[in-house]
Parts: structure tokens; sequence; C-alpha cells
């Protein structure tokens, strides 16, 4: 039995829609799950099912309909340090340098001795690899570097939860498997509650401690799988039959939920008849 006590943040029974009354459309329906402390959950789910409105329910940027999130035990009633979201689209402020944007938040808030907010500021530069470019400005650093400072960015302002959407999004093939690299590294160095949200399957299963597949629209969680793979862990393991097999399990569920939104559309019975004959 799970202690409740293990839990960070939980979801009760949310649900949540979008448009007027006469159009209302429900994109998310009785969700419920728990965020492990110190665990990494990733969630994945099938193209367009709402798990962008699932990171905004976490994060407070919107408010559920129905049910409620918890946050340590509090309820989340707005948007806060304790929450935080690594975008898959740089929030860095162009005209401010690495150093700059890592400080802001704190400086904003005025919470941290000028002496104690430099001396964090620089630990967590050096802990993401930008030393030597704490003086840059965003225009001047790579696509991954940029990904280093937004998470250095968030994590100075010790939150709770780490929320990435599709942080990996858009880099290219090489430095995106050299950020999961990073990122897993840095991951199992500090021990973190992370909520990955990604639609790349073998992310989400080399990351993980426990993964959440989400349904069709209107999303609710269709299956909840353990990861149960040896840390350290590093890319090669993908390979292993246990990755595999969790992968196989975990595609079979996503390629049934997504082919729920081709039923019913037009000119999709053809598709539909190919993929069972494939199947």
């Amino acid at each position: 039995m799970t202690d409740a006590s293990d839990n960070m943040m939980e979801v009760r029974n949310v649900t949540k829609a979008f448009g007027d009354d006469w159009e209302k459309e429900t994109v998310v329906e009785n969700l419920s799950f728990s965020v492990k402390k110190d665990q990494l959950t990733a969630i994945v789910g099938p193209s367009g099912c709402g798990k962008s409105t699932v990171v905004n329910l976490l994060a407070g940027f919107e408010r559920p309909d129905e049910g409620q999130i918890l946050l340590n035990g509090k309820p989340v009633s707005g948007p806060s340090k304790d929450a935080l979201v690594v975008f898959q689209e740089t929030a860095l402020m162009p005209w401010l340098t690495t150093y700059q944007n890592v400080t802001f938040g704190p400086k904003l808030r005025g919470d941290m001795a000028p002496d104690a907010l430099k001396a964090a500021a620089d630990k967590i530069i050096d802990t993401v690899g930008l030393r030597e470019f704490r003086d840059k400005y965003p225009l001047q650093l790579s696509g991954g570097m940029q990904r280093r400072a937004e998470l250095a960015r968030a994590l100075i302002n010790q939150p709770q939860v780490m929320i990435m959407d599709e942080p990996f999004r858009g880099l290219d093939a090489m430095t995106r498997q050299l950020m999961q690299e990073f990122y897993l590294r840095l991951c199992e160095q500090e021990s973190r509650t992370n909520v990955f949200v990604t639609s790349e399957l073998e992310e989400a299963i080399i990351l993980a401690d426990s993964l959440i597949i989400l349904s069709n629209r209107p999303t609710s969680v269709r299956e909840f799988i353990q990861v149960d793979l040896q840390r350290p862990r590093n890319l090669e393991m993908l390979s292993s039959p246990e990755a595999y097999e969790y992968k196989r399990h975990a595609m079979e569920i996503l390629h049934e939920e997504a082919l729920k939104s081709f039923k019913g559309g037009a000119g999709n019975s053809d598709f539909l008849e190919a993929y069972s004959r494939q199947g």
C-alpha cells in the first residue's frame, strides 16, 4: 500500500473544460494521480490529449472545474515558486545575461540576501556547466545551453516540484540526447521531485521512476507503470529487454488511445481498416 505521506503532489478527480456553456469541450475528466517525493514522474499521452492543460493545472495557471490539486497537502490556488515550469519554448529574457536571468526571480521577490543569492547562483550555474557563459546573453548560447540556463533559473528557487513541459522538444537529435544524459545525471545527483511531460516514450522510460499514460481526450489516467530499471542509468539501457518491454506495453496503449480520435471522423474508416490489418 502506498503511504500518502510519500506524495508531494496529489491530483484528485480533476475535470477541466473550455468554451462557453453551449459549446464546452471537456479536455480533462476525472483525472487522478499522485507524484512521489524525490522521484521523477513522467507523463505521456497521445497527441492532442490535453498534456499542456495538465501542466497548466499542476502549475496553478488554470483552476479545475471539479476536483482538487494538492501540493504538500495544501490546495494549489495559483502560480507559485513551489511548482515551477520549464516550458518547451525558451522564456529567458534576451536583454539579461545568464547570471541575471538565473537571479531574476529571487531578486524580484527580495527573499534572499545579496551574498546568499550570489553564492546560490554561482553554485547552480556551475552545476549546469555554464560558468564560462554566466555573462553571455541568450542569443549567444546554443540551444542546449539555453535549456540548462532555464533549469538553473528554476532550480535556484528551490521549488517543491519541478514541472518539465517537453523541455527538449525542438532541439536537434544530438543536442536532445546530450540534454537527456545531462538531466538524468542531475536528477540522480540531486534528489528532487519532478513531473516530466513528454511525447517521446524512450525519453520518459529512461528518466522516470514512474510513468503515467494518459487517455485520449477528454484525458484521464489510462495506466500507471512503475519503471524499475536500476540506477544509475544511461541511454544504452534503452536497448535492454526490460526497457523494450516497458516501451512495447506503453506503445500498445498509446496506439489504442490514438486510434480513438479517428473513430467517427469523416474519411477515417479506411485508416482504421488498414491499421487493423497491420495489427
